[in-house]
């Protein structure tokens, strides 16, 4: 499946932050904790050049704590400092602010040294659909500022939030790239929920996600599903749709004839990988990096 999506607002989007980009001090990068390479807009680099830039991994709560470790280590080892959070319970996120002054201390300092008062840090912060933005703005301003939902391309525009007195935080809406080169980089995309569903095969998603707990979480799949007999064969497909097809059987996703169906089974691996209900996983790793 070749999974390409570009509307014309984030080619809109895009072009409103590169105007933006003279205004800014710092830049906030937000992605998946769970694919944070995945949910990385490699567009990102090249229009924010050398701006100072935080990482921050979010929905850390779903996913793996050691794989989070290794892609902090990922990231600092880039030069970029990186704090997994989750904007959604509010975990870490008071830790943002002073990581945002840190990265503009020395222009702070520059200013009290010549008696100015400092003004407040600009910062802009960027993600893909339905990483966790308007949330975690939410959480920052201390009331409900951003429209928030569980479909991609909800923030429609740009707009300032203060966040206290000692940062303007400029957002703006999640942009996606022309084409995935990677299909696997589409693939974690789409099971995390960064795609809107009406553009996918859910099927093939749900094989994607199956092959990988079965390769990397089959404890979760026992214990989340009580299906025991892990395949001989890892890279069969056959062997994954028989997986697919124990846990439409145990969740009562038959249709006439006794046959599973793949569609319904389909929709409850996705939907349960995404509530986390498969315990805490990353769908990549450092190594698997593109």
């Amino acid at each position: 499946m070749t999974i390409q999506w570009f509307p014309g607002h984030m080619t809109k989007a895009r072009r409103q932050i590169e105007e933006k980009l003279k205004l800014i001090d710092v830049v906030i990068e937000l992605l998946d904790a769970r694919i944070p390479l995945s949910s990385r807009n490699p567009m990102v680099d090249e229009i924010l050049k050398d701006k100072p830039r935080l990482v921050l991994l979010n929905k850390n709560d779903l996913a793996d704590p050691q794989v989070t470790a290794e892609w902090v280590k990922y990231f600092a080892d880039q030069g970029l400092p990186a704090l997994p959070i989750d904007a959604a319970t509010g975990t870490h996120v008071k830790e943002i602010l002073p990581r945002v002054k840190q990265l503009w201390a020395h222009k702070i300092e520059r200013q009290l040294s010549k008696g100015i008062n400092p003004r407040a840090v600009r910062a802009l912060i960027v993600g893909i659909p339905n990483v966790g933005k308007s949330t975690l703005i939410n959480q920052l301003a201390g009331k409900k500022i951003a429209a928030t939902g569980d479909k991609p391309g909800v923030t429609k525009g740009q707009q300032w939030i203060k966040v206290g007195t000692e940062m303007d935080l400029l957002d703006t809406p999640g942009i996606l790239w022309p084409k995935f080169e990677d299909q696997m980089v589409g693939m974690r995309l789409a099971a995390t929920g960064a795609i809107k569903e009406e553009l996918l095969h859910l099927d093939e998603i749900a094989l994607f996600v199956v092959k990988y707990m079965v390769q990397n979480y089959w404890a979760g799949i026992q214990e989340r599903f009580g299906v025991q007999d892990l395949p001989e064969d890892l890279d069969n497909i056959q062997e994954m749709v028989k997986v697919m097809e124990a846990i439409g059987r145990k969740r009562g996703a038959i249709v006439s004839g006794g046959k599973v169906d793949l569609d319904k089974a389909s929709l409850i691996i996705i939907r349960e990988l995404r509530a986390g209900k498969m315990g805490r996983i990353s769908l990549e790793k450092p190594l698997d990096k593109r």
